[in-house]
């Protein structure tokens, strides 16, 4: 494990609603290291997703503190979160997020040519190849099965060699082979580049292969389990 890239202190969320003030996540703290993996787990509304959010700079903190790759993101603009993002974060989503105009390489090559990269068609070509995809290049999403998008969308969120990986549910609308699989894969990566994988989960096998876990409760972070 390599120096902290990811640190929450204190962080708090707390909302509006018709009963007044609504506490979704309570003076919660962590830290990650480069390669470390992280399991989120609770029940639905304990405050799982909203963490993931608030980790990856795409919702702003109530009070309390975000660190990522160096940068105390509430002092940042959004386009300087989202410069943040772009450099050192990737994204795996339940709904896999694909565009339907492109195909399974065009969609691994955006982020890279929005990067610029000159290599974009080859590195994508390889990270397709790498999960299993090396003959289904020029296949719509709507040519796929859930199990091939994801191995799309994970191939995606891996092409810009992000320091930190961040998945909600990633397995939620796949079988229990194929999501098995995909499992494999993001730790497989997580593995062989020292991402560091930050997880929201309800499988609790998926959650147990992760060095660490935190559990939720009504925003509260309940003790840590360590391995």
């Amino acid at each position: 494990m390599g120096a902290s890239i990811l640190t929450a202190r204190n962080l708090s969320k707390v909302v509006p609603s018709a009963e007044g003030e609504l506490t979704i996540l309570h003076q919660l703290s962590l830290e990650l290291n480069k390669g470390d993996s992280l399991a989120i787990v609770g029940a639905s509304g304990s405050g799982k997703s909203t963490l993931l959010g608030l980790l990856a700079g795409l919702d702003l903190p109530s009070s309390g503190e975000v660190t990522l790759a160096g940068q105390a993101l509430s002092t940042l603009d959004e386009d300087q979160r989202a410069r943040i993002r772009a450099e050192h974060v990737g994204f795996v989503f339940q709904s896999f997020q694909l565009l339907d105009s492109l195909n399974a390489l065009e969609n691994v090559m955006l982020p890279l040519e929005l990067d610029g990269r000159k290599d974009a068609r080859e590195r994508a070509t390889q990270l397709l190849q790498r999960v299993g995809l090396g003959k289904r290049l020029t296949h719509s999403p709507r040519q796929l099965s859930g199990g091939e998008q994801q191995r799309v969308a994970i191939a995606r969120a891996f092409a810009a060699e992000p320091d930190v990986l961040f998945a909600d549910e990633p397995t939620g609308n796949l079988d229990s082979h194929t999501g098995e699989r995909i499992c494999d894969l993001l730790f497989e990566l997580n593995k062989e580049r020292g991402t560091t994988l930050v997880l929201v989960t309800h499988d609790e096998r998926l959650a147990h292969r992760c060095r660490r876990l935190i559990r939720l409760e009504a925003g509260l972070l309940v003790a840590p389990l360590e391995p």
